[in-house]
């Protein structure tokens, strides 16, 4: 019984939670009678565990995040994101965009289509691009940049269809001469849009 309580809860607060930040954070403690809580509030006088769940682009709850309104991080990584910007020719703010759009800042984030780290590339993307850690920022970042510059070179200064191509595969834009009708692609280029003019203000 307490089982299917907790459970229901974890759902309940990430389903709220994913509707004020770019991720969903929730502490978790063991009461005195081994019954397991989910809080949005940090509990006192509990030990308690920090969970964190990045809003994957095909979370449909995470459609619902204001992205006008959720927190910048210019200063996380800034160094490698320069770095990797000056190395690719991809604005750092695009890059901190798609960063942020993908894993919410999170190294260690893993989607349910198996797309790793910060910038959420695919093994067969990895392996393409040589990295042997996809949880490092210094390999991830880089990499992800890198592939981003080559979907520059394929679609010009199109800034749609590289941030679609990043998203779907520039096999799907080819055959749809642009942004394919998917709307997780639709709702991921919107979330990029968003926060790329954000951090190009910012930074």
């Amino acid at each position: 019984m307490a089982r299917s309580i907790t459970i229901y809860l974890s759902a309940l607060f990430l389903s709220v939670l994913c509707v004020g930040s770019a991720s969903a954070q929730i502490y978790k403690y063991t009461d005195t009678n081994g019954v397991v809580f989910y809080t949005n509030v940090k509990p006192k006088g509990q030990r308690f565990k920090t969970l964190t769940f990045p809003c994957y682009s095909g979370d449909q709850k995470c459609n619902k995040v204001s992205w006008e309104k959720v927190r910048l991080q210019p200063e996380k990584y800034a160094d490698i994101i320069s770095q990797a910007a000056a190395e690719s020719s991809v604005d750092a703010a695009l890059i901190r965009a798609i960063i942020h759009a993908e894993s919410a800042f999170d190294p260690a984030a893993v989607s349910p289509k198996g797309a790793q780290g910060l910038m959420q590339l695919m093994p067969f993307n990895q392996d393409r691009l040589g990295i042997t850690d996809p949880f490092s920022p210094e390999q991830n970042i880089p990499a992800g940049s890198a592939h981003l510059a080559e979907l520059y070179a394929q679609f010009g200064d199109d800034f749609d269809r590289v941030v679609a191509a990043y998203n779907a595969g520039a096999g799907a834009v080819r055959k749809y001469n642009g942004v394919p009708p998917f709307t997780e692609t639709e709702e991921y280029l919107r979330r990029v849009k968003i926060l790329y003019r954000r951090y190009k203000q910012a930074m």
